[in-house]
């Protein structure tokens, strides 16, 4: 009705889901790389939250699309089933046929046997299989259970069925009820699918109307973008209902702009309500609202989003730089509280090691508050020694740099991202009711993170960290050798002919195609292969995962120990 007062061609805020106006912010890219990474990752659970219209959907619609040939997956949108239920309708996306004999309905093992025999020879034939379900926190804790059986079934290298979650912010809630423990140390990813950005929210307005064939200026003032994000608080299907009806309200009014007026007209008829921000969703949706953190297994050959990481230098200013979805971090910034760790049966409560004994910890397997570094600065000093280095307290980053040695921090990354550059890092952690305070990560594994702070070390369930790290993170890289000073990127001197060397070194192995030939080609297949925001330019990104490649003397976070 509205398009054509406005220049366009289409309606450009339906929420029908249309594949033309699909917008990826930074957090739905990394949402969609925990999910990519889930098919290669060993099996298990994967666990995609977010609040209701946050872009759930999209993210799976774009999973989907790029699920590689050698996957078979099962979709259940369903979730309100018996057991018996959920296994007949899975057996049956999976085509298997269930063969039942004697009286009365088929029984649970009429199901089982048929669907094990299935994955064995599909997993012999060099086939993933994966099951989605969707709306899951509707399904009933016996129904997780028995989702959590179907996983026994493995062989010495992965499981054989990977089970994607998706679901609303309940469903955390419900993976941390102590009888569903076992099923929460099997989710090797998680991530909690935060709300836009005002900045995002401006785009994703633009990106609409782009689309809808938009040539001019956008006809929304930015006093009203403003209030449109402050009204939908960055949900994307709020964003469409409320500029919908602003754009028909200023059409009716003859308007050619959409002022605040008109947005706060349209909110309370969209809302049902005067034009006030909508009803906050309950504390324990709020306490999810930061990105979410992986809980991960194997790294397999999957990569992540880790947005916004910059370089520390003696300035201390931050060089945006991203891992794009192939894209992190259930991070994110990682990105959510989650609801409290699972019992401590398979955890250490106490350091593993320590001169003296702790107070006891706020969170099972945490460290106390007490024992936590009070300084960054305090942190990357203790850093130093695992590069065979001593940083002096006055400026460790500075004395990095003589040593050909550079700082790096982000506050965004994930446990994904901390997996790839594999490296010990510093980490910030918020107890709760406590100051924050720094820890050094210098383990992981599939389950747990090992925390250390001078000579002590905490054994932490990846669930745990998640409660109370946030995304900031501080490492150390080396440099290229013959690098005088600080790099933010190496496009000319010593530093790039090192990574030229390096580059034409992995083409001629094959490991880079051969038609890339000039060095900007080459650095773009590196960053492709590896899952890095392709930019043509060699960051501390890339060279922090080129000094991995070439297997560098650089310590390690999957292969340190305590």
């Amino acid at each position: 009705m509205y398009a054509g007062h406005f220049g366009l061609k289409h309606t450009p805020f339906s929420i029908a889901p249309d594949p033309r106006y699909l917008f990826m912010s930074e957090r739905h890219r990394e949402a969609l790389a925990h999910l990519l990474y889930g098919i290669e990752g060993g099996g298990g659970f994967v666990l995609l939250t977010g609040e209701i219209g946050a872009g759930k959907t999209t993210i799976c619609r774009c999973f989907l699309e790029q699920i590689p040939p050698h996957c078979r997956v099962a979709y259940i949108f369903n979730p309100k089933l018996t057991v018996g239920d959920l296994l007949k309708t899975i057996c049956n996306e999976f085509h298997i046929e269930v063969k039942h004999e004697g009286i009365g309905p088929a029984t649970i093992k009429d199901y089982l046997d048929p669907l094990n025999a299935y994955l064995l020879s599909s997993h012999a034939a060099g086939q993933h299989n994966i099951l989605i379900i969707d709306e899951a926190q509707n399904l009933t804790s016996h129904v997780l259970e028995q989702l959590r059986l179907l996983t026994n079934l493995e062989t010495s290298e992965r499981k054989l069925l990977q089970i994607i979650l998706i679901g609303q912010p309940e469903l955390r809630k419900m993976l941390a009820r102590p009888e569903l423990e076992q099923l929460a140390q099997r989710v090797i990813a998680r991530f909690h699918l935060g709300a836009l950005t005002e900045a995002e929210t401006r785009h994703y307005i633009r990106h609409r109307l782009a689309v809808a064939g938009l040539k001019g200026p956008a006809p929304f003032t930015d006093s009203a973008v403003k209030r449109i994000h402050t009204l939908t608080q960055g949900v994307p299907r709020r964003i469409n209902l409320i500029c919908d009806r602003a754009l028909l309200g200023a059409y009716a009014g003859g308007l050619d702009r959409v002022d605040r007026s008109v947005v706060d007209k349209a909110a309370a008829e969209v809302f049902e309500s005067p034009a006030v921000r909508p009803p906050a969703p309950p504390a324990s949706r709020r306490a999810t609202r930061r990105l979410g953190t992986l809980a991960l297994g194997a790294l397999g050959g999957a990569l992540l989003t880790a947005a916004l990481v910059g370089l520390w230098s003696a300035t201390r200013q931050s060089a945006p730089t991203q891992l794009a979805a192939p894209a992190v971090v259930e991070p994110p910034a990682a990105n959510a509280a989650v609801p409290a760790a699972p019992s401590t049966s398979t955890v250490t409560a106490a350091p593993v090691s320590s001169s003296e004994p702790a107070l006891s910890p706020p969170i099972p397997g945490l460290p106390p508050a007490s024992a936590l570094l009070r300084s960054e600065r305090a942190g990357v000093r203790e850093l130093g020694p695992l590069w065979g280095q001593s940083l002096p307290d006055a400026d460790p980053c500075a004395r990095a740099e003589r040593e050909q040695m550079q700082c790096f921090t982000t506050s965004r990354m994930t446990l994904h991202g901390m997996r790839q550059l594999d490296r010990p890092a510093l980490l910030a952690l918020r107890l709760p009711g406590q100051p924050r305070g720094w820890a050094l990560i210098t383990q992981i594994t599939s389950e747990t993170a090992t925390l250390s702070v001078g000579n002590d070390h905490w054994l932490v369930p990846l669930t745990a960290l998640a409660d109370v790290w946030r995304g900031d993170y501080t490492t150390l890289w080396r440099l290229p050798p013959g690098q005088d000073g600080a790099l933010r990127r190496a496009t000319d001197g010593t530093a790039a002919a090192w990574v030229s060397e390096q580059l034409e070194g992995m083409k001629s192995r094959g490991e880079l195609p051969a038609t890339a030939g000039t060095m900007r080609e080459q650095v773009e297949a590196f960053q492709r292969a590896r899952g890095l925001e392709v930019d043509g330019i060699a960051g501390a990104m890339t060279i922090m995962l080129m000094n991995r490649a070439v297997s560098r003397d650089e310590p390690r976070l999957t292969a340190a120990a305590p």
